[in-house]
């Protein structure tokens, strides 16, 4: 069994929060956080499959995610609370209901158990097309990816996984993998068991992942769930608004 790279965080005993980073990702973005949250508890900041330095694989299922997830919670004592972002919010969701004795509290940061009808294709083949070989700056990569990608802050954010360097230029993602599952990773799976543990819904006001359309398909796998929405965030919502994000995740998780 292949284990997930990680980044470790904190000292001492105690539950440990496990952190799974959203599509295009990595624990490198959670840094931040992850230190903060250190300060009063151990944290295991994971790199998703196909993503950041872990291992890359023709499978990318949220089964496949979440196993992935218990061997490092399995790894590291046994049980674990676990914080997820948009891919990793479903994955750890699929872990709480197949695997529930590994999982205390779960906090789901802007995702919702459902099928969402966009894709990141977009994105993805803006990257696909960058030809890495012929470039030498960051800069240069990011003037490519405007033609496709309005939006700076989401061209920094996929730039994060650019690897510049003498030996060959690459992506710190696994593209091929990542585009022949898309369908799987914009959808969420059907799992008959229902997790009856904590489970809160932290999502950003001005983003349409969490509604309350969306909180009957909740409520039927997670029926202890609350809500919790930060005002002027985003889908990025730990990102945009890092104050209010810890703050309502260390209320929670002190429960």
């Amino acid at each position: 069994m292949t284990l997930l790279a990680t980044t470790l965080y904190g000292e001492g005993a105690g539950t440990p929060l496990l952190i799974a980073h959203g599509l295009f990702g990595s624990a490198r973005n959670w840094r931040a956080l992850a230190r903060h949250f250190g300060r009063s508890r151990p944290v295991v900041v994971v790199d998703m499959r196909n993503h950041g330095a872990s291992f890359w694989d023709d499978g990318n299922s949220y089964f496949d995610m979440a196993d992935d997830l218990a061997q490092v919670i399995l790894a590291q004592g046994g049980q674990a609370d676990v914080l997820g972002h948009s891919m990793g919010g479903k994955a750890a969701m699929v872990l709480a209901l197949v695997r529930p004795e590994l999982v205390r509290r779960l906090i789901v940061a802007d995702i919702a158990p459902v099928a969402y009808s966009h894709t990141q294709m977009d994105n993805l083949e803006a990257m696909r097309a960058v030809p890495l070989a012929e470039v030498t700056r960051r800069s240069e990569v990011d003037k490519l990816l405007e033609e496709v990608i309005s939006e700076p802050a989401v061209r920094a954010f996929l730039l994060s996984s650019l690897a510049l360097a003498e030996g060959g230029n690459r992506w710190l993602l696994n593209l091929d993998a990542l585009a022949n599952n898309m369908d799987s990773i914009i959808g969420f799976p059907h799992v008959a068991s229902a997790f009856d543990g904590p489970t809160y819904f932290v999502h950003g006001g001005a983003s349409d992942y969490v509604l309350p359309k969306h909180h009957k398909a909740i409520e039927a796998l997670f029926p202890r769930a609350q809500y919790h929405r930060i005002e002027g965030a985003g889908h990025w919502v730990h990102a945009e608004k890092p104050r209010e994000f810890i703050a309502v995740t260390e209320a929670l998780l002190g429960r």
